[in-house]
């Protein structure tokens, strides 16, 4: 059953929400896995949100926002999501946690921050939950990542993994190619969704892979997955917002573009300038009288 929440009248721009939502838990997410599998619950809805404002039109319709690295590449124009850092990812953090009262709100950690050792990881999470308000962390790879998820997982960080392509392997993956092609590397992405389940991870991400791997590995563990260019028979599936919105004109083949925002903020954009190069704007209605 799909759920309608009122949002009350704004009393400012950084608050719309006069009675706040009560937000989902890790636990409540992870309990969605056997409800879809038993027909009694829908499958999980997650988008990306790195600002206020859009957290807040994102929220009542999602159950989590992944403040994702790829802020890197929408945000700032870096070529790829390696650069991000920590503070980057701590500002938009806590940006979409203000910005945010039912979605369950997850942090990636960036690049550097988390492979040296549990030990780094535990600190790096730790920082970002405690500089955010977040209730979980994302962190990408498969088996080699295992004892890192177990560790942070047993000091009470929530952990969501991230397994097939991962963007921050970018450099040694060759490029963003779809991955499970061959008989190997489906073993090995099959074999590294097992391991960060078991690790304790309470959800897990399977980017960009063949169809039948991620139907495989819904089927196999016992956490939810969701699926980014994976399969509909996921239990739940996420997208960078401003992909889906089409604020780019090139996006990955896996996006569904629900609008062509590219097309309307540049339209507006040559109106706006049509009207102050004709002296059309602003008029009495946007300028301040004098007293009488």
């Amino acid at each position: 059953m799909s759920t309608t929440f009122t949002i009350d009248t704004a009393t400012s721009r950084a608050t719309p929400v006069s009675a706040p939502m009560k937000r989902l838990t890790v636990p409540a997410i992870r309990a969605r896995k056997a409800a879809i599998a038993g027909g009694t619950g829908e499958p999980l809805v997650m988008l990306t949100a790195y600002t206020v404002r859009m957290a807040q039109l994102m929220d009542p319709h999602c159950d989590m926002l992944l403040v994702g690295d790829s802020l890197g590449q929408v945000i700032y124009g870096l070529p790829s999501t390696v650069p991000v850092t920590m503070e980057m990812m701590a500002a938009h953090g806590a940006a979409v946690v203000r910005g945010s009262h039912h979605a369950l709100v997850v942090v990636d950690m960036p690049f550097g921050s988390y492979e040296a050792s549990p030990a780094q990881a535990f600190e790096s999470a730790a920082r970002l939950m405690k500089d955010t308000g977040a209730a979980a962390v994302k962190l990408e790879g498969g088996t080699a990542m295992a004892p890192t998820v177990q560790f942070l997982s047993e000091r009470g960080i929530p952990v969501v993994g991230h397994i097939g392509l991962t963007p921050q392997a970018v450099n040694a993956l060759g490029g963003y190619g779809a991955r499970g092609r061959s008989p190997a590397e489906a073993r090995k992405i099959v074999a590294d969704a097992r391991a960060i389940a078991e690790a304790g991870a309470f959800a897990i991400v399977i980017e960009g892979v063949v169809e039948p791997i991620a139907v495989d590995i819904t089927q196999a563990i016992d956490i939810p997955t969701i699926g980014i260019g994976a399969s509909a028979a996921c239990d739940g599936q996420v997208l960078v917002a401003e992909d889906m919105l089409g604020l780019f004109e090139r996006t990955p083949r896996f996006v569904k573009r629900y609008g062509d925002m590219a097309g309307f903020v540049a339209e507006r954009a040559r109106l706006y300038a049509e009207d102050v190069r004709a002296r059309a704007f602003p008029t009495a209605e946007q300028l301040y009288a004098p007293r009488e």
